[in-house]
């Protein structure tokens, strides 16, 4: 029976002890890859912990991909790769509608809830910037951002995401679309990059009009499978926390196969686009690969446009060690695109706790909204949903005999903005499963959600 010493008397909540425990032991190989793990029953009593104590470590452990689960079996252990040979190696979105058309329901996945963002707050931090910051707010600041929020940034990036950063990595600059630029700049206009397919159509765009060459990456039930076209790209932009738009969560061992492999040749790397991380609505955040990188190949980029507002163009990008120096002598000449004012009071915004619980509130909000549509979806007896656990959108399978393509046709013709799952397909459109919908919900009341729902459920006949 595994025995583990769990201190009910730190402030580290007790299934996060049992988790963190489980995967230590899996990673040393104490639990080899198809061992059969305790039921949650034993293991509680065992350890004379709550069946809900487990119960929340094996659902994490399964999201990351460590466990799995066989109905009516119990819980088996997935091959990982050992940390201490690990140690060893050496080193977004659809477009907009033309101007003048409006939906009474938008389910579009380009918009976020702005009705709660801390205007009060944020004009208070504006307010103190503009007195205690002037003369600095007249200077111009490092090409890589104002030194205040890269270190809020990174010490978020610590608390939240598990990583160990240096603000030094760290560059701030106006939108992902412009540091994807950069990082083309940096690793070669000449170089070739695997995209997803499917995904976001915009930086499939802007890597086809920057680059040498791109060339799609399949996906799978695990996510990204680079391994089909690793020979053909030199550079490859991957979603693993979190897949748009198939709600993929990339589990453990995918991230070290893929780590492995671009460790084996040099100058191979991932570009990992963590956007909607913020948004998990069931256990803890899934660890970034780039906290997993122990040969320096991984940037990671992320915005806070999904957490504030679209308009809101401040995003970063990490990058590693080995590519700073690199950076500041190919790009060092631009100067940062982000006003030094809103980086100041950005960085007051998270330092002082304030984005924190902007999270938190927005996380209890979208979780209410996803739920308005569920409680719909669920009495539908010709749909399957997926992807619901994470982000701010998911998949639904309609099994109503209708295509794609009648399915948002006739939900249009009653004022409703759908988006079939083809569209997303950028290199074979063709290939996409049929009658599948994007359902993205975070830009319309709950009682808007049920309406639309309500109303789509009786137009495809569910």
């Amino acid at each position: 029976m595994l025995t583990f010493n769990l201190n009910p008397d730190l402030s580290v909540p007790l299934y996060s002890q049992l988790y963190s425990a489980i995967r230590n032991a899996l990673e040393r190989g104490e639990i080899t890859a198809g061992e059969r793990l305790p039921s949650k029953r034993e293991l509680a009593s065992h350890l004379k912990i709550s069946v809900v104590t487990v119960e929340n470590a094996y659902s994490q452990l399964c999201a990351e991909g460590y466990i799995h689960s066989k109905p009516g079996s119990g819980f088996y252990a997935e091959k990982v790769q050992s940390r201490l040979s690990s140690e060893n190696v050496t080193p977004p979105c659809i477009d907009d509608e033309p101007a003048g058309e409006s939906y009474r329901y938008d389910f579009g996945t380009n918009r976020a809830d702005t009705d709660f963002f801390p205007f009060s707050s944020w004009a208070k931090l504006s307010r103190e910037v503009l007195s205690s910051q002037s003369e600095e707010l007249l200077n111009s600041c490092s090409p890589f951002g104002t030194r205040e929020l890269r270190e809020q940034i990174a010490a978020y990036l610590k608390s939240f995401r598990g990583m160990n950063v240096h603000p030094n990595q760290i560059v701030v600059g106006a939108g992902s679309e412009y540091l994807t630029g950069l990082i083309i700049q940096l690793l070669g206009r000449e170089t070739v990059y695997g995209i997803e397919n499917p995904g976001y159509s915009k930086i499939q765009r802007i890597f086809d009009r920057n680059c040498g060459g791109i060339v799609p990456i399949p996906m799978d039930e695990n996510g990204a499978d680079i391994s089909r076209v690793f020979s053909e790209a030199d550079v490859f932009h991957i979603t693993p926390s979190h897949h748009f738009p198939l709600g993929t969560v990339m589990p453990v061992s995918r991230r070290q196969e893929i780590l492995g492999m671009v460790y084996s040749e040099k100058n191979k790397y991932i570009i990992e686009d963590d956007y909607d991380s913020e948004f998990r609505f069931s256990g803890r955040p899934v660890p970034t690969m780039q906290s997993m990188d122990t040969g320096g190949r991984v940037i990671y980029i992320n915005t806070f446009t999904k957490t504030l507002a679209p308009s809101m163009r401040i995003s970063y990008m990490v990058l590693p060690p080995q590519l700073v120096g690199e950076y500041r002598r190919k790009l060092g000449f631009y100067a940062c695109t982000v006003p030094v004012f809103e980086q100041f009071t950005l960085a007051e915004f998270i330092r002082q706790g304030f984005f924190d619980r902007h999270i938190s509130r927005m996380k209890k909000l979208y979780r209410r909204k996803r739920d308005a549509f569920l409680s719909i979806a669920e009495n539908w007896k010709s749909a399957d949903i997926s992807g619901e656990d994470s982000g701010l959108h998911f998949l639904i399978h309609i099994k109503n005999g209708m295509g794609e393509q009648q399915l948002v046709k006739t939900a249009q013709e009653q004022g409703i903005r759908l988006h079939g799952l083809s569209e997303y397909y950028w290199a074979d459109r063709n290939s996409a499963p049929d009658s599948h919908i994007v359902i993205g919900y975070s830009g319309m009341t709950e009682n808007e959600i049920k309406e639309g729902a309500e109303l789509a459920g009786k137009v495809w006949h569910l």
